[in-house]
């Protein structure tokens, strides 16, 4: 049979197929059988050097109007099958359940940070908050660390210029807030208490652990008055502790240093996990450290210009990482950076 005669069988057989072809499969395998890389078109077209030299342009030109009426049918056959598939779907059924959006909620650490705050609030303190970037005399010379003291190497450090580093502690907001209230009621017999709560987030070069972070959030806090304690920030304390971890919480107070208490000591609690009874928390000695305190060295009132002789007052920070860990028992502090939804979403 000549080549343009079994191209014309060939044109016939692929028009009945694809008219035939009742399902977008069933197209797919005569679009394959006819028109594919392999396909009977395809071996025809193979054939025209056969051809005598006179007749290869017209075969030519005629397997070439083949092809395109036989893609230009099979693509409106296709269209109408995915047609008829739409309009065989079934209508919409408003009696199933709706598609829900999920809801954000607060961070934990956000959520531990006002959890703490509120209780502070009704023990009569105020939130005050305060720069990140700080200068030197707020970081570290009023809070008892001139340039020469050992404790500054461990914090002295986010150096953004001669005279700005990013804070260590939110402690200076605690010098703010007292600069603030010698300049509007002096530093002597006149002045007002101050009691406040300072959170907010500080920078050491704290090398990044399970329990260590570069960046982390503090809460500090500052009571300032004729006659202040340190049974009254005991007394504070074990309120705080009790709030926050239940009403059978015991707190400890164990001597220590720092530069801008004196006397300082770190706040103990009994373990939130054992109750006291030991565990890997712990390191089976039922207490876990959660943050230090002590009274105010003479020295910060001297840099704020307070008179020590009439004041007396208590300092505290704790970091809100190490309470949230506590609280909701997270065993590693980098979760709280890495912005895993699977962690944040059980919060």
């Amino acid at each position: 049979m000549a080549l343009l005669d079994e191209l014309e069988v060939l044109r016939t057989a692929a028009l009945n197929d694809f008219g035939a072809a009742h399902a977008p499969e069933l197209l797919e395998q005569a679009r394959v059988e006819y028109l594919g890389r392999s396909g009977k078109l395809k071996v025809l077209m193979a054939r025209i050097r056969e051809e005598p030299p006179a007749g290869k342009k017209q075969a030519g030109q005629r397997l070439n109007a083949v092809k395109a009426e036989l893609e230009r049918i099979w693509e409106e056959r296709k269209l109408a099958l995915a047609a008829a598939v739409r309009a065989a779907a079934p209508l919409f059924d408003p009696s199933l359940p709706g598609l829900t959006q999920d809801r954000g909620s607060l961070h934990p650490l956000t959520q531990a940070m006002d959890n703490f705050t509120g209780i502070f609030e009704r023990l009569g303190f105020t939130i005050r908050y305060g720069p990140e970037i700080e200068d030197v005399f707020h970081n570290f010379d009023a809070l008892n660390m001139p340039d020469d003291h050992p404790v500054r190497d461990q914090a002295d450090t986010f150096v953004l210029d001669s005279r700005s580093i990013l804070r260590s502690q939110t402690s200076t907001v605690q010098i703010r807030v007292m600069e603030e209230h010698v300049r509007e009621y002096g530093g002597g017999a006149d002045m007002p208490p101050i009691r406040i709560v300072s959170p907010g987030r500080t920078y050491r070069p704290d090398a990044v652990d399970a329990t260590h972070h570069y960046s982390f959030s503090q809460i500090e806090g500052l009571a300032v008055d004729k006659k202040v304690a340190f049974s009254d920030l005991k007394g504070f304390l074990a309120l705080f502790a009790r709030e926050t971890f239940g009403p059978d919480t015991a707190t400890r107070f164990r001597p220590s240093f720092f530069p801008f208490t004196e006397p300082s000591a770190e706040l103990d609690i009994s373990c939130v996990f054992c109750r006291g009874g030991g565990c890997r928390v712990c390191k089976q000695g039922g207490w876990v450290e959660i943050g230090g305190c002590g009274m105010v060295d003479p020295n910060v009132f001297r840099a704020v210009g307070i008179d020590g002789e009439l004041f007396t007052g208590f300092a505290f920070g704790f970091g809100i990482e190490r309470l949230a860990m506590f609280m909701l028992g997270i065993d590693d502090i980098r979760r709280f950076t890495e912005n895993d939804l699977r962690f944040l979403g059980q919060f």
